[in-house]
């Protein structure tokens, strides 16, 4: 049985440690008819659903369960993937990726499954399972999984006490049953006993120091997020980009591409 909209965005309320009086103020509407929305006691409008999950921040494919919920149709379009218009976006951030080479840059949905990559990324690639390549390839998972690429990343101990509370946040902020389920998984790897080490004052951003071909590269990472997706299978996507972190690893990759 389908939740009504009224306890779906309760839950949304909760999730950002609102109060009724808190979510009011910010959607500038009363107490009284946020009470009523969450209590059944009001069908909200399509305009209202939309202003309380913008200020909810509830993700763009969450707010068409809460239109549909409300007895509205959803107004954000899931193109096939052959779509022409999906298409032109994918190309698009092609172009992005392979602008960004001889680095690495991949582009990842909002689970960390990858997407689309330029060649640099085989660096990362390069002797992991043959298992952790079937699609739909998690970002995540390969990069703590034993068997993925952390068996060569010289940092584990830090990169991983960086990247799982992330995740966890991430997961609590979505609601997302997916994320938690990795955040779950890649708990369980372990690091059998490694620490991470204090970071070192030279560096400007976690860096990542991964072995590759008898050779250590370094790098750090920026993350590009899109902030009005017009399909759902944009919504959430992101750009991580890795730039060299020392003169070192810019002199092997700019060889090597």
């Amino acid at each position: 049985m389908e939740q009504p909209v009224g306890e779906l965005l309760r839950g949304w309320r909760h999730r950002r440690g609102l109060t009724q009086a808190g979510l009011a103020d910010r959607a500038a509407v009363s107490a009284r008819h946020v009470s009523s929305v969450e209590t059944g006691r009001s069908v909200p409008s399509r305009p209202m659903v939309l202003r309380l999950s913008e200020h909810l921040g509830v993700p763009v494919h969450v707010r068409n369960q809460l239109l549909i919920a409300a007895g509205h149709a959803p107004i954000y379009p899931g193109r096939p993937a052959g779509d022409p218009e999906l298409c032109r976006a994918y190309e698009a951030l092609q172009q992005i990726l392979r602008g960004h080479e001889p680095y690495p840059a991949l582009a990842l949905d909002r689970c960390w499954n990858l997407m689309l990559a330029n060649d640099a990324v085989n660096v990362f690639l390069d002797d992991v399972a043959p298992a952790l390549l079937k699609p739909p390839v998690n970002m995540m998972r390969l990069g703590l999984h034993p068997d993925g690429f952390a068996s060569r990343v010289r940092n584990l101990g830090q990169v991983r006490a960086y990247l799982l509370p992330r995740l966890a946040r991430q997961a609590a902020r979505t609601g997302d049953p997916q994320l938690s389920a990795l955040y779950e998984e890649l708990l369980s790897y372990g690091v059998g006993g490694e620490q991470p080490g204090p970071p070192d004052p030279a560096d400007i951003a976690l860096p990542v120091r991964i072995l590759h071909q008898g050779d250590e590269l370094r790098f750090f990472s920026t993350i590009t997020t899109f902030g009005a997706a017009f399909d759902i299978a944009l919504d959430g996507v992101v750009v991580e980009a890795y730039f060299p972190a020392d003169a070192e690893t810019t002199r092997l990759l700019t060889r090597a591409g």
